[in-house]
């Protein structure tokens, strides 16, 4: 049987972002968040154990069509770039390109210039 997965926690994905520059931990209503230029590209659910993470709309659909065990959405969040991510059903694998694509959408562009021209 192999080994199971341990599940995620928002310290976890502060290790992810904080590969990014600029990435600073802070709150947003009250949780845990990840910004960048003081932009919000993540923060912990009020359950603690849900991402909100900021996506574009096609991608946002992608990922609920493709893996609804490990991405949702609820009514409130329906007409803004943001998903659901359960931290038990994702891997760091799964949300690194997820956190990449955030921070891209909120960092500055110069910052994104300097990203992209290290390679």
């Amino acid at each position: 049987m192999a080994p199971r997965a341990r599940h995620l926690s928002f310290d976890d994905v502060v290790r992810l972002a904080q590969r990014l520059p600029g990435v600073d931990v802070a709150t947003s209503y009250g949780t845990p968040a990840l910004k960048v230029n003081a932009r919000l590209i993540a923060r912990l659910w009020e359950d603690g154990t849900t991402l909100v993470l900021r996506v574009p709309f096609a991608v946002r659909d992608h990922l609920i069509a493709t893996a609804p065990a490990a991405f949702f959405l609820t009514d409130h969040y329906r007409n803004h770039p943001w998903v659901l991510a359960r931290l038990g059903a994702t891997s760091a694998e799964e949300l690194q390109p997820r956190l990449t694509e955030a921070w891209r959408q909120a960092a500055p562009k110069k910052l994104i210039a300097q990203v992209d021209a290290l390679g």
